[in-house]
């Protein structure tokens, strides 16, 4: 049973800065796709970024050249590191893995409060 741990969410003023861990347990196939998702209130879940296991990236256009995310592929690891926070990110962030034949987890989320 593969777990997904997130850690890191918490309030920030605009302007600054956080960084999210979300770390995978659990026998997992090495070839997968770890990402960050978000869902604000009353809002749908959406994608804020994805990384392969090859360190190949996708990003959604309202995070770029704000948002990075990397992985440590020994540690299971992925990291989301947000800068410019604007009250707009104001969400819960989910990590998703998804490994082979499309079999996908989720954390259960942490909350980034970015207040104005």
């Amino acid at each position: 049973q593969v777990q997904l741990v997130e850690s890191g969410g918490g309030l920030v003023q605009a302007g600054g800065s956080l960084r999210l861990s979300c770390a995978a347990s659990g026998r997992m196939s090495s070839n997968n796709v770890m990402g960050w998702y978000r869902q604000a209130p009353g809002k749908q879940r959406e994608l804020v970024a994805t990384i392969t296991n090859g360190g190949r990236t996708n990003y959604a256009d309202s995070v770029k050249g704000r948002f990075t995310i990397s992985r440590d592929n020994a540690k299971n690891t992925v990291y989301l590191q947000g800068n410019s926070l604007k009250p707009a990110d104001t969400a819960v962030y989910y990590c998703r893995l998804v490994v082979s034949a499309g079999v996908t987890y989720w954390g259960k989320g942490t909350l980034v409060t970015v207040s104005s």
